[in-house]
């Protein structure tokens, strides 16, 4: 396959996906017109119904009224026998033939009329069915269209939620992060606040003489001293 065929047969594909993409977001309002085109259909062919039945009702009166005319003259040509008029009663018998030939035609009429008639009636009773069932089901699939967008909402709305509790929580969380960093930046300061006052106040102790300065050599002197005395009491 040439790069110009693949590329058509990728236009086609990527043009067939928008027309089912179209045709599925449009889906329950070419069903609810498919089913109004169904109902007008149908009507129409109510109208033709009625529209036949009207003719089936012309052409039986009509060939009712031959059959009466064809006895009627039957009856003649009976008369003009019991009269010896053969002549009479063979003219009448003439239109005796015209008459039936002319009541067979109205007869066949008639038949195809009621035929049709009869096929109709069918055809409509069996589509009547098929828009009475199609529109329970468009019913149903708009009562689950209707429940699926509601679901699709509150999942979405507690996604949302969701999102915006974790996000709350993860601020708490910060925040107490940073509560107890300066709480402890605060004891530091606290602590290191008193060990400065402490050695500031024996510092004064030491000046004022009233405490000795650790370290002092001659405190250490003096601790040497009464370690040597204490020593030398115990030899003795």
């Amino acid at each position: 396959m040439t790069i110009w065929n693949k590329l058509v047969t990728a236009l086609r594909g990527a043009a067939h996906e928008a027309g089912e993409a179209v045709t599925d977001s449009q889906a329950l309002r070419i069903l609810d017109q498919e089913i109004r085109d169904a109902d007008s259909d149908l009507n129409k062919s109510k109208e033709a119904l009625a529209d036949i039945m009207a003719k089936q009702k012309l052409a039986a009166g009509k060939l009712k009224q031959t059959q009466e005319r064809i006895a009627e003259y039957e009856g003649y040509a009976v008369k003009a026998l019991d009269t010896s008029d053969e002549a009479l009663a063979l003219e009448v018998a003439g239109k005796v033939s015209v008459l039936e030939t002319q009541r067979d035609e109205e007869q066949s009429q008639l038949d195809a009329y009621t035929q049709s008639v009869e096929q109709l009636r069918v055809a409509i009773q069996t589509a009547q069915t098929h828009i009475k069932r199609l529109k329970q089901q468009a019913d149903t699939v708009k009562a689950t269209e209707s429940v699926q967008r509601a679901q699709a909402t509150v999942a979405g709305r507690y996604a949302g939620s969701q999102t915006r509790v974790q996000s709350a929580l993860d601020s708490l969380e910060r925040i107490k992060q940073k509560q107890a960093e300066r709480g402890a930046r605060m004891e530091s300061a606290a602590e290191l606040a008193r060990d400065s006052s402490e050695d500031a106040l024996d510092a004064k102790l030491r000046a004022a003489g009233i405490t000795t300065q650790a370290g002092n050599a001659q405190s250490v002197l003096e601790r040497l001293k009464a370690q040597r005395a204490a020593a030398g009491g115990k030899s003795a």
